[in-house]
This record gives structure tokens, C-alpha cells and sequence, in this order.
């Protein structure tokens, strides 16, 4: 039976991830500048245009689809071909990989920076992501994603959050956001605070307050998470480089 499941999960997982053509992810800033503003251990976040990228964002409510760790350049097996910028991400069809940056280059992306880790914390996190490669993903959160696309269930916004407990739980198999979160807190690193409640709060501010306190656990993590979090720094690779607006050229009309 097993087999047979995981015969059609990467089936379904092949349609899931095919683009959708009403869908576009436009680039924000070029490789290069993307290529020189990351450092090790900076989350990258990618809006996706696939039909499983359709799910992530409705249950989310975020521009963002799936996120990527930056582990740095690694010297290639070919002398020739010098080193290459990669990422370790847990893809939907091959799980747990290393993917070069160039594969995201053409998506609309945000980089997420976490700040004060010391050296060795750092080495930690990516190190955890990379004893962590070949693992499979989880086959339970593809079925639990397609049900999206199937019948969109009329879940009120503030709801929606729960519907991210989703997969198998195995230690063996992956969730992108999931992971990433899972490496940040092998070394305690915080995503989203800890809120202490006010009791003189209107309903809504504790409705969102015990919100953020329900998602601590890796497994309901989501790639927005890392945008909102107060620990991490958006970085704009436009910006690092002395932009000037004045230089801009305009097109004439």
C-alpha cells in the first residue's frame, strides 16, 4: 500500500508543481545584485507560480510560496567551472537538496536576514539543514495541499492559520518553512515573539496575539513568517548598493 502511495504522491506532486499560466513572478532585482547581497544563512523567500504555490498563499494570505536557505558558494567538482551560490530548500518532488541560486534568479524574492548570531550559531543552522539532505518530503502535506485546488473550503481568514498543521510529523520527511524554522531553533533562535497577553487588549488584539502564540511549533510555520518576523532584517539588494534615483532612465512615451 505504501508503495502505491508514494507512487501517486509524486505523481500529484509533478501536476501540483507545473506552472500556472494565469500566473506571474516578476524579479525585482538582478542576479548579481541578488548574488552579492546574500550571506550564509539568510532565508530566501520565492513567490512561486505553480499550482501548489496557489495553495501556500491562499492558506497564508502572503505573496510568499516557498522559502530557501542561502548556505554560500561551494567549490564545484569541475575546476574549470569555479564555484557556485547555492541554496538548500525541501522541494515538493526531490525533497531535501542543495539547488543553485540561479534556479530563483527569474522569481520575485525576499531576503530575510537573521541578526546576532555568532559565527559558530550560524555554522550550526546550516549545518542542521545540511545533514538533513536527501531527506524525502512529507508525502501527507501534498495530499492536504491538493485539497485546495480541489474545493477552496470557506474558512474565515483569521482560521486559516490552523489549516498550516499539516503533514505526517516523521522526522525523516520535510516542509520547506518547516525545516528552516526547525534550524533556527536547534540553536534557540526566536522567528515570531513570545507576546505576554493584556488583558485590557480590544478582542482582536488578543485574537492576533494568541494567534502568533499557537504557531510556535516547526511544523505551522509558514515562508511568510520569516517577512514578519521582528528577528529578521528584510534586506534589499537594490538599496545595498548606493541606489540613487536620480540615475534611473526613464523610457519617453
Amino acid at each position: 500500500m505504501i508503495p502505491v502511495l508514494s507512487g501517486l504522491g509524486y505523481r500529484l506532486a509533478r501536476f501540483l508543481t507545473q506552472p500556472d499560466e494565469e500566473q506571474e513572478s516578476v524579479a525585482t532585482c538582478s542576479r548579481e545584485a541578488l548574488e552579492k547581497t546574500l550571506q550564509p544563512g539568510d532565508v530566501l523567500l520565492i513567490e512561486g507560480s505553480s499550482r501548489i504555490s496557489m495553495a501556500i498563499k491562499y492558506i497564508t494570505q502572503s505573496t510568499w510560496s516557498h522559502a530557501a536557505i542561502f548556505i554560500g558558494k561551494v567549490e564545484s567538482e569541475d575546476r574549470n567551472s569555479g564555484s557556485e551560490p547555492l541554496l538548500i530548500e525541501a522541494d515538493v518532488k526531490e525533497g531535501v537538496r542543495t539547488v543553485p541560486l540561479s534556479r530563483y534568479c527569474q522569481n520575485h524574492t525576499r531576503i530575510c536576514r537573521p541578526l546576532g548570531l555568532a559565527p559558530q550559531e550560524m555554522k550550526q543552522v546550516i549545518d542542521f539543514m545540511k545533514e538533513r539532505l536527501g531527506y524525502k518530503y512529507d508525502l501527507k502535506n501534498i495530499f492536504d495541499l491538493a485539497r485546495y485546488l480541489i474545493q477552496t473550503p470557506p474558512v474565515p481568514q483569521k482560521y486559516r492559520r490552523r489549516l498550516l498543521a499539516l503533514g505526517s510529523g516523521d522526522p525523516t520527511k520535510a516542509i520547506c518553512s518547516s525545516l528552516i524554522a526547525q534550524a533556527f531553533q536547534s540553536v534557540k533562535y526566536p522567528i515570531l515573539p513570545s507576546i505576554d497577553i493584556d488583558e485590557s487588549s480590544s478582542k482582536a488584539e488578543i485574537s492576533t496575539q494568541k494567534e502568533i502564540l499557537y504557531i510556535r511549533h516547526h511544523s505551522l510555520f509558514a515562508p511568510r513568517d520569516f517577512d514578519v518576523s521582528p528577528y529578521f532584517e528584510i534586506v534589499k539588494p537594490t538599496l545595498q548598493s548606493k541606489f540613487d534615483y536620480r540615475k534611473l532612465r526613464w523610457a519617453n512615451r
